[in-house]
């Protein structure tokens, strides 16, 4: 009789791997807080959201550098010894050093330094009196670069399509800055007056500039060929939003390419041109202010330095010496 056939013993099953554990959530950074509160500070003060993002930026990179350098007391003022870093004026200003003497930094990027740290030690930290420790730096005294008529003229004949001819005019007829003309909206151009709306322009305010018929004509030809709904010039991928400003500062530098102009041309310099040319028309400089937008006039006052319409009366003495050989008149 056969032996009976026993059933296979069983095997244990494979140990399954241990499921990983989640790695832990690093902890946030000690300066975190303060830059939340310089966020809210912001926001509730009404800046724009450009000037928003620089300057959180700013305070970003001075509270790193606070929180990161080493203790050492002779290292720079503002650390307490070993201890807890002090956010302060005396560490804003060994901040701006730093950044002064090792980045170069232009004086621009120097004073959006001190007004983002002012920001933080006044409206979060209540360090009003620290913050006069911190200057602003001088401003320098350069001029507004311009092109001629001349080089208007060129650079008009020289712009190819509706879109760029449009935004070109716009920008030298009406004085605007490029972040204004990439936010006018289809309905901000207000014909029958012969004026242009700016929403929210620099300093958050309102303010009407003019609408030449040359410019509105060429606006027209553009809205005939793109039917643009929300936004004038809205952007190309996305039509719900504005043109950039990068596009319209490519648009100009094209058309002074094409134009034979070989200094650079940027939207701004055509904002210059139109204050200087009103201005050699004879134009009061007040109306030149608020076209512009200037808060005070101090800031208008300086293309009265670029513009020639004086200085073309004005004889030189040296055409009033008389050498020998002159014929008596």
């Amino acid at each position: 009789m056969p032996a009976p056939t026993l059933p296979a013993p069983s095997l244990p099953a494979p140990a399954l791997p241990a499921p990983a554990l989640p790695a832990p959530a690093s902890p946030p950074p000690p300066w975190s807080a303060l830059l939340d509160r310089a966020r809210r500070e912001l926001l509730l003060g009404g800046y724009a959201p450009k000037t928003r993002k620089v300057y959180l930026g700013h305070i970003r990179r001075f509270l790193e550098w606070v929180h990161e350098t080493p203790g050492d007391p002779g290292a720079r003022p503002g650390q307490a010894g070993r201890g807890a870093p002090v956010v302060d004026g005396e560490a804003a200003r060994a901040w701006i050093l730093h950044r002064v003497e090792h980045d170069d930094i232009s004086r621009s990027s120097h004073a959006q330094i001190v007004s983002a740290l002012k920001v933080l030690l006044v409206r979060v930290l209540g360090k009003r009196e620290q913050a006069t420790r911190v200057p602003l730096p001088r401003k320098e005294r350069s001029l507004p670069k311009v092109l001629s008529r001349q080089e208007m003229r060129r650079l008009l004949d020289a712009t190819r399509g509706a879109k760029s001819q449009a935004v070109i005019m716009l920008l030298y007829a009406s004085g605007l800055r490029v972040s204004e003309l990439v936010r006018l909206r289809a309905d901000d151009l207000e014909v029958d007056r012969g004026l242009v709306r700016v929403r929210k322009g620099k300093g958050a305010k309102d303010r009407y500039t003019l609408l030449s018929d040359r410019a509105m004509a060429a606006v027209e030809r553009y809205r005939t060929a793109h039917r643009p709904v929300t936004w004038l010039f809205p952007s190309v991928p996305d039509p719900t939003r504005p043109m950039t400003t990068r596009t319209a500062q490519a648009i100009v530098k094209r058309a002074a390419l094409r134009a034979g102009i070989t200094r650079p041309v940027t939207p701004h310099i055509l904002r210059h041109s139109f204050a200087t040319h009103l201005l050699e028309a004879g134009t009061d400089i007040r109306y030149i202010q608020e076209l512009l937008g200037h808060a005070s006039t101090r800031t208008t006052q300086v293309y009265t330095h670029v513009s020639r319409r004086d200085l073309a009366r004005i004889r030189s003495p040296l055409d009033d010496v008389r050498f020998d050989g002159d014929e008596e008149s």
